[in-house]
């Protein structure tokens, strides 16, 4: 399927990724730095489109064409955010996220693309679950404002120095210390950014490809094992654990999570 009218439908992927290219000049977001973003539309040539105006702004886009093979995928990895289009033989848009937001492994924001513009079903696709929405035929400028705000308002990056509260738990980003109940612990500054970005994907499993890459950046020759420590020091130092009520589990063959849970719940860890 396609939003283009008949009279605009590009004819050649190229010159229509050059057709919606931003204008020369415009400025990079910052937020787009590592970050990832799954595309879904049945056509690959809109996949193009959209992938054109996002890497040029600075993100890292990976194409679908069919729900499944998108939901298997997030079963591998952690995307940033996910763009989908509401009209797609296999399963619609909203189909499609009312399986995403019902898949504990899989909580990115959604943008979706619709040719829709009737309020009644702008209204069902926010209620299924998208964060924000996007009415065709596609503007390169109003996409990566959309995008900016989803990926901004999800995804918040503390400004230095600046300090978070987590339940008990208080990051002090000018010190790189953790405090919680008397105690202060300080953390190295890849402990800190673990710690924070765990504390800001409450909930949310992530990946290990997808931690590598927010903390220590494209490193391919990184180990795993790198990570593994990490974790494994942040758990004890900081006691996440259900007295403190937090959880720092192994979410085997993927990665971590952390989780708010009850006190009374007892003690574990992995």
């Amino acid at each position: 399927m396609s939003c283009w009218p008949s009279a605009r439908r590009p004819t050649d992927s190229v010159s229509a990724a050059a057709r919606l290219a931003p204008p020369r000049g415009a400025p990079v977001p910052s937020v787009s730095e590592q970050m990832k973003v799954a595309l879904l539309d049945d056509d690959p040539s809109h996949n193009d489109l959209v992938a054109s105006v996002l890497d040029a702004a600075g993100f890292t886009c990976t194409s679908f064409t069919a729900p499944s093979r998108l939901l298997a995928e997030l079963r591998k990895q952690t995307f940033d955010l996910i763009i989908l289009d509401w009209n797609m033989p296999e399963l619609s848009g909203v189909e499609t996220l009312r399986l995403l937001r019902e898949d504990p492994v899989t909580a990115p924001p959604v943008l979706l693309l619709t040719s829709r513009s009737v309020e009644a079903d702008l209204v069902e696709g926010l209620n299924a679950g998208a964060d924000d929405y996007i009415v065709k035929p596609l503007q390169p400028q109003v996409l990566l404002a959309r995008v900016n705000a989803v990926v901004r308002r999800v995804h918040k990056a503390p400004s230095q120095p600046s300090s978070e509260q987590h339940g008990p738990y208080r990051l002090d980003a000018g010190a790189q210390t953790a405090s919680w109940g008397g105690h202060v612990e300080a953390l190295t500054p890849k402990e800190f950014q673990l710690a924070s970005l765990l504390f800001n994907n409450l909930s949310r499993p992530l990946s290990r490809e997808y931690l590598l890459r927010r903390i220590w950046g494209q490193r391919p020759d990184l180990e795993t094992r790198t990570l593994d420590a990490h974790v494994s020091r942040l758990r004890a130092k900081l006691h996440l654990r259900p007295s403190n009520g937090f959880r720092l589990s192994t979410v085997y063959g993927f990665g971590y999570r952390l989780e708010a849970c009850e006190p009374e719940t007892g003690d574990g860890g992995e």
